[in-house]
């Protein structure tokens, strides 16, 4: 039964972002002008770290990590988005569907273990400077990096697999704007009680970790900040997490809002204006947050556009 649904399946309906084709032509310019920007700000932001010495810190190295991730993030969903606004027939051939679903999963994972693993960077800087050049080291940020593509996207092949085996019969219409698994595992006709249980694992031990690790490590940064006797000397410190902070406060506090609330089929259109701003808004949003609020960037951009401005 599986296996035959699996050659019988040839494509997937999107069924999309809105339903009235009078606001596709807007949506289509509104989300091409924010995906530009999002390729536009982190792809910038990493050539801007790559060129300035000053910025050749463990912090911005993980932060070029992280814009690419979100560079690509943006890059598995967005351009399929507008494709589909400028075509009647918005479906999505088996495996395409399946290579979205694989990398959508793989970066999600990977930008929430990058924030983890930027959350225990900045604990090291603050609580153990001294120890901070050895405990972060050229070679175990590039360990850390590794391990958090390596264990995301090992995770997303792992249900992708899982997913994609299963049949699927009768409707092959997705509720939502690309291959998301809680409308795909809707479409199949069997018992989805099996991969229920390897997402809520796979929550546990990638975003629950990942949330373990940056409570912890800001726990330990808030007491050390208040152990810092002059005001000047707490607010240079904390002034060094506000970024990352901005940027898991919307990301989490989104992916929280998504799965911690009831569940109902009239909210589905709200779930979909929700996949919208973490999947389109906050790869767009992450490099504005570390330029706008972070001296260091700010400064090499300085002094990335005076050199721009003497060689013209």
């Amino acid at each position: 039964m599986a296996k035959k649904n699996w050659t019988n399946v040839a494509e997937f309906i999107l069924v999309g972002f809105v339903e009235q084709t009078e606001m596709e032509i807007p949506f289509f310019i509104l989300f091409l002008v924010i995906y530009l920007i999002t390729l536009v700000g982190n792809l910038g932001m990493i050539v801007l770290i790559r060129i300035d010495s000053q910025l050749h810190t463990p912090m911005y190295f993980f932060l070029s990590h992280l814009s690419l991730v979100d560079a690509c993030y943006s890059s598995v969903i967005t351009p399929k988005m507008l494709m589909d606004f400028l075509t009647k027939h918005k479906a999505i051939c088996f495996m395409e569907c399946a290579i979205q679903f694989c990398f959508y999963g793989g970066l999600a994972g990977t930008e929430c273990l990058l924030l983890a693993v930027m959350a225990y960077d900045r604990y090291v800087a603050i609580c153990n400077p001294l120890l901070y050049p050895i405990a972060m080291s050229r070679r175990k940020c590039a360990v850390l990096v590794t391990i958090s593509y390596g264990t995301a996207f090992f995770n997303s092949v792992v249900q992708t697999i899982s997913t994609f085996q299963l049949p699927f019969c009768g409707s092959t219409a997705i509720n939502n704007f690309f291959c998301d698994i809680v409308p795909l595992l809707k479409l199949s006709c069997v018992s989805t009680r099996a991969n229920e249980i390897l997402i809520l694992a796979s929550t546990c031990i990638i975003g629950m970790s990942s949330c373990f690790t940056i409570l912890l490590s800001y726990f330990y940064i808030l007491s050390a900040i208040l152990k810092i006797h002059s005001l000047e000397g707490k607010r240079k410190a904390f002034s060094t997490c506000t970024s990352h902070l901005t940027a898991i406060i919307i990301f989490y506090g989104t992916l929280l809002f998504i799965y911690f609330r009831p569940r109902a089929s009239h909210l589905q259109d709200k779930d979909k204006v929700i996949s919208v701003f973490y999947t389109v808004v906050i790869p767009m949003m992450n490099p504005l947050i570390y330029s706008l609020r972070n001296k260091e960037v700010k400064d090499a951009l300085r002094k990335a556009g005076q050199k721009n401005f003497m060689d013209s």
